[in-house]
């Protein structure tokens, strides 16, 4: 143990957010075997999942719950065993705690109150995902989960259209379906990549346009099965970056127009050009215009 993380555990309670194996067990870091065999109590998501990680490396510690439910209420009980001389690791069912799972809470109290905190770094599935893609990786934005309802779905897409850089998510297998036709209407058509089952038995990479992912798990072609990632792409197909695309829409309206296509062709001319559908391309054109107007 790294001589800063024995002194830590030696002198002071401390909080070690622990990564742990989001499948294959082999991935966790012999640091973080070090840490769970140094500490006085883990503080898990399932305390069933955690038993059988410790049980197969052959490690008994007291473990408490601490999940989405119970969150605020554990972490103030955790931090007044903090304050005192225990030692907590903090681990979630699978990856990195805090990373769309229980735990900046507790991490932020400990920073306020002054309580150390030492990250043992190692898996986390959008990484992971990302670095197998293929698609651009030197700017992302990680969106965690979309939301389980189609209107909140929506929204929360319209609110990223614009945005320049690779778009990372978390999906569940029974709505994988429809947020890539949802993707695909409001983002317009682009290349995307799922990745499931990382690191387990089943590991799969999929590739495609934006409409033909959505096809092939609403066929049953490919069976929505296991935990998902999906990523896009920043670029529209045959069309600009969707930071530009109400500029964009603007322009070939005009052009069109210009042309004495009436206003209605033209909009729709212009949202098969950028491989939106209508409705996207008026909300942005109009957006577009009030903006000029301002």
């Amino acid at each position: 143990m790294q001589a800063r993380q024995r002194a830590a555990i030696n002198k002071m309670g401390t909080l070690f957010v622990v990564a742990t194996p989001i499948g294959n067990l082999g991935d966790i870091t012999s640091r973080a075997l070090e840490t769970l065999k140094q500490v006085d109590l883990i503080a898990c998501e399932d305390t069933r999942q955690t038993v059988k990680l410790l049980n197969h490396f052959g490690i008994q510690k007291p473990l408490i719950s601490y999940h989405d439910f119970n969150e605020d209420k554990r972490a103030e009980e955790l931090v007044r065993k903090l304050a005192g001389v225990t030692n907590v690791a903090l681990v979630s069912d699978a990856g990195t705690p805090a990373i769309s799972d229980p735990g900046y809470r507790i991490v932020r109290i400990c920073r306020e109150r002054a309580i150390p905190v030492i990250a043992i770094p190692g898996p986390n599935a959008a990484v992971a995902a990302l670095s197998a893609s293929g698609l651009p990786s030197d700017e992302f934005l990680f969106m965690g989960f979309l939301p389980a309802t189609k209107n909140a779905r929506r929204q929360k897409l319209e609110s990223i259209a614009n945005v320049t850089s690779t778009l990372v998510f978390y999906e569940a297998p029974h709505r994988i379906a429809e947020s890539l036709r949802d993707a695909r209407e409001i983002l317009g058509e682009r290349e995307a990549v799922i990745a499931r089952e990382l690191t387990k038995l089943h590991e799969e990479i999929l590739r495609g346009r934006l409409s033909e992912l959505a096809q092939r798990f609403s066929t049953g072609e490919e069976g929505a099965r296991g935990e998902m990632v999906l990523m896009i792409d920043r670029k529209v197909i045959g069309g600009a970056s969707c930071a530009t695309g109400s500029s964009e829409i603007s322009s070939f309206v005009a052009a069109l127009e210009a042309e004495s296509l009436d206003a209605r062709t033209a909009l729709k001319k212009a949202a098969k050009k950028l491989g939106i559908s209508r409705d996207e391309a008026y909300r942005r054109l109009s957006a577009e215009r009030s903006r000029e107007k301002a």
